[in-house]
């Protein structure tokens, strides 16, 4: 899929409270465009400021990585689509996929699987009762993903090339990081958000995203 390159770049708003969250909104300023909220910041307000920040024209990542009987993440789903969000990250078990897949229709909102939680290893996946490698489960439900019909899918960076040759070229790959090799969108936080000039950070990201674009 092609992507703005000024778009790639996604905001991490790993911050307490909806306040934090406005100020370095408004530090930003146009630099940024696209924000992720994940729990904490959901969990303290988030919800509405993601609301406010759509209807601001910024663009959305709710990274809520929704998981649970069908009916209940369809209509989970539903309400992130009336919020107008753009992003979306739900587990990749088939049934949750299926049913967040037929929830979203007629909407913009865009579904990202979580294939494995980037912090497990393969002693975790056994713990949990898998057989699998963690490459061979994210390989596994990331071909389910796009068989299933969601949108993209959230991995580590040295995952992306492997998973690239399962889905093909038309499904989003986002990672955490801050370089742009081998993923459609990247997720900042700290190296943004922690920086004496978050801005200066970001516009110098932003470059380096360009700069890759134009090789």
């Amino acid at each position: 899929m092609k992507v703005d390159p000024r778009e790639r770049l996604i905001v991490a708003l790993d911050v307490p409270s909806v306040a934090e969250a406005e100020a370095l909104v408004a530090r930003l300023g146009e630099t940024v465009s696209f924000y992720k909220i994940g729990y904490a910041l959901a969990f303290a307000g988030g919800i509405d400021f993601a609301c406010a920040l759509a209807g601001a024209g910024k663009r959305v990542f709710l990274d809520l990585k929704l998981h649970d009987i069908g009916h209940t993440v369809a209509c989970g789903v539903e309400s992130v689509a009336r919020l107008g969000a753009s992003f979306l990250t739900v587990h990749a078990y088939p049934q949750t996929m299926h049913a967040a897949v037929d929830a979203r229709a007629g909407s913009q909102l865009r579904l990202l699987g979580v294939t494995v939680l980037t912090s497990y290893n393969d002693a975790d996946l056994a713990a949990a009762g898998y057989d699998f490698t963690v490459p061979e489960l994210a390989a596994e439900r990331a071909a389910q993903a796009r068989d299933i019909g969601l949108d993209g899918l959230i991995c580590a960076g040295e995952e992306a090339a492997a998973l690239r040759s399962v889905v093909g070229a038309g499904m989003l790959l986002v990672t955490p990081g801050i370089r742009p090799a081998g993923a459609d969108h990247l997720v900042v936080g700290r190296p943004i958000t922690a920086a004496a000039d978050p801005k200066a950070a970001a516009d110098a990201i932003v470059a380096e995203i360009l700069a890759a674009t134009a090789e």
